[in-house]
């Protein structure tokens, strides 16, 4: 109901006032209206830059990593570190980057047998595999993976262990880039340097000289075999000291590169 007020002036200035009302009312709302469009503008901005520098921070990373070797890895940091956390003062970090023409063929072949068979046919995801370990995992069993070489070299240059959205999320986006940057080659030879193959001992390099006293070129099918057989966890399973499992895989490893061609397999890489 309209005041005394209101009601007590002429129509004209009632209808004068109601026009001011109107339109201080439209300006209001215009005001707010741009206050908003400027808060979101700025968020806008904010969100693009952080997006930009994410990818900036990832993309050249695996860039240069086409090129050059990789100095250190996430992994290795994090052995480091647990060893310096746990006082493990006589840890020792082996690494030492080698190229392809000086790994062994065995090795090569060895490492796609027991861990990524389709290696040469995907573009980073097994699905059918991924579809088999979720359904596996969903029954409470042991807890199965399914990921290729190229989610492993994902994982083990930039990420951390675990089972969080999160950590699989970045290590599909870094696995997509790796694959879209870097040739299948390139993939297998980072992986074979990289790789943990016992306490503070990455890369077959390292693995060569710590468990047989040879180079990484001079490993012959049994040895890259037993080489492989640990990657699944190289904390509990051993080179120097295999169970009878890691004997066991070994052997089944040995089948399965002879079923892939050998070395021959690897003119398809």
């Amino acid at each position: 109901m309209l005041s005394p007020l209101i009601k007590a002036l002429p129509n004209g200035t009632r209808a004068r006032r109601n026009s001011i009302d109107r339109l201080r009312r439209r300006i209001t709302a215009a005001l707010t209206k741009n206050k908003i469009g400027k808060r979101e503008m700025a968020l806008g901005n904010i969100l693009r830059k952080l997006v930009l520098t994410f990818v900036a921070l990832t993309v050249i990373p695996v860039a240069l990593l086409r090129w050059l070797p990789p100095p250190t890895s996430a992994f290795m940091l994090r052995a480091q570190v647990l060893a310096l956390v746990e006082g493990n003062s006589g840890f020792r970090l082996r690494y030492q980057w080698i190229s392809w023409n000086r790994i062994s063929p065995y090795a090569k072949v060895a490492v796609i047998a027991a861990e990524d068979q389709l290696f040469d046919r995907h573009y980073g995801f097994d699905l059918k595999a991924i579809g088999e370990a979720w359904k596996h995992n969903r029954q409470g069993k042991h807890v199965r993976g399914a990921s290729t070489i190229s989610q492993q070299v994902a994982k083990n240059l930039f990420l951390y262990p675990g089972q969080n959205y999160l950590r699989k999320a970045l290590e599909a986006y870094f696995t997509a880039l790796i694959e879209l940057m870097w040739p299948k080659r390139r993939i297998l030879e980072v992986y074979l340097n990289i790789a943990q193959f016992g306490e503070g001992i990455f890369g077959v390099s390292a693995a060569g000289e710590a468990f047989f006293a040879k180079s990484a070129a001079k490993l012959n099918p049994n040895e890259a075999a037993l080489l492989a057989a640990v990657l699944p966890n190289p904390a509990r399973l051993r080179v120097d000291k295999p169970s009878a499992y890691v004997m066991h895989r070994r052997l089944w490893i040995l089948r399965q590169m002879r079923q892939l061609g050998g070395a021959d397999y690897l003119k398809n890489v």
